[in-house]
């Protein structure tokens, strides 16, 4: 017999995956401990379990699968071979559809004015504090994006508008935006895209507490500290209107104590999970609940309820160092909607974590 666990490790599927279709009576163990409600399967089961892996992964409904599992253990193969088909032929149909509506919006595109090309173009000198814009910068940086099929994320956005500047990072599953006051332009939005090694020249000139000044001049930009300087060319993209990705639902808010929080992401519970939606990479996740107490729990293995969030932790202990506060404000919404990590005493600096599907 094969321990779920083992089951989960040698299939290619992950252990709530495995409850999910035990569930959903797709692939039920073959004895279930009655004192500890452990799951345990056959050999032969791990067949099946490489199977539902694979068709899972190629998109297959339930249904199906749940046929088609039924006609493999009943050497079926007519039947068999009539679902893979089947199956094949809708995501062929899918394909061309989806290649005739993606034609549809390039000429859409072509045909249609860029309104970035204005905020990209013109000039602009700006006076920041040092401290303020190094805090910036900090608070987003690991939010960058480094999807080569993405190049505009691969950079920090420097959003100019009036006394304000804010810098934004993402990379589509997690997005940080902090702001800092700035003086010398009362003209139009200016925005620019700084190229990551840039950014990270610019931040290691930002050590005093003195006024660094910030030039875009085109499509170059340059962070002018004293005598020194870091300069070079902005990435040639437009990114993403981030302030229509701000508008979410408010959740269920928490105080956490950050160095305790830590400690417990980092000790507690975590699921192992196949992340289709996160570049196709496998990560810990954390569970948690919060409740309308103010409450966070990390949930343990095997607690399904529906208002539980997954969470990749490593993104989460990141959005924690970056807030670089004592302690930070925890949202938690729908389980489908983003986790915000926010600042008590700034409401333009903070965090967003795109969930992470619980079942399969």
């Amino acid at each position: 017999m094969r321990s779920i666990g083992e089951m989960a490790r040698d299939s290619g599927l992950s252990v709530s995956a495995l409850r999910f279709y035990d569930r959903a009576g797709v692939l039920v163990p073959a004895w279930v401990d009655p004192v500890s409600a452990y799951r345990w399967y056959e050999p032969e089961q791990l067949e099946e379990a490489r199977l539902l892996a694979r068709l899972r992964r190629a998109g297959m409904p339930l249904a199906d699968i749940r046929l088609l599992l039924a006609g493999w253990a009943g050497a079926d193969t007519d039947l068999v071979r009539g679902l893979l088909q089947a199956h094949l032929r809708r995501l062929e149909r899918g394909l061309a559809e989806a290649r005739s509506e993606f034609s549809t919006l390039r000429a859409l595109l072509d045909h249609r004015e860029n309104p970035m090309t204005s905020l990209r173009t013109a000039d602009v000198q700006l006076s920041v504090a040092a401290p303020a814009l190094a805090a910036a910068l900090d608070a987003v940086r690991f939010a960058a994006g480094t999807d080569p099929d993405l190049p505009m994320l691969g950079g920090i956005l420097f959003d100019m508008e009036g006394e304000e500047l804010h810098v934004v990072a993402t990379d589509r599953y997690r997005m940080a935006v902090a702001q800092a006051a700035a003086t010398g332009h009362d003209g139009p939005r200016v925005q620019a895209i700084v190229p990551l090694p840039l950014a990270d020249a610019m931040r290691a000139l930002l050590h005093g507490e003195e006024q660094v000044r910030l030039t875009v001049n085109g499509d170059r930009v340059s962070l002018e500290s004293g005598d020194r300087q870091a300069a070079g060319q902005c990435l040639d993209h437009d990114f993403p209107d981030y302030r229509r990705l701000l508008h979410v639902p408010t959740g269920r808010r928490a105080l956490v104590e950050v160095a305790a929080f830590r400690e417990a992401l980092e000790t507690g519970p975590v699921r192992a999970s196949e992340v289709r939606e996160q570049d196709g990479a496998s990560c810990d996740v954390s569970v948690l609940r919060l409740t309308d107490d103010g409450t966070v729990t990390l949930c343990e293995d095997g607690d399904e309820d529906q208002e539980n969030v997954g969470v990749n932790r490593e993104f989460l202990l990141d959005a924690l160092g970056a807030g670089a506060r004592g302690e930070l404000i925890l949202e938690v919404g729908d389980p489908t909607a983003p986790v915000a990590i926010r600042r008590p005493d700034d409401e333009w600096t903070f965090s967003m974590l795109m969930p992470v599907r619980l079942e399969d």
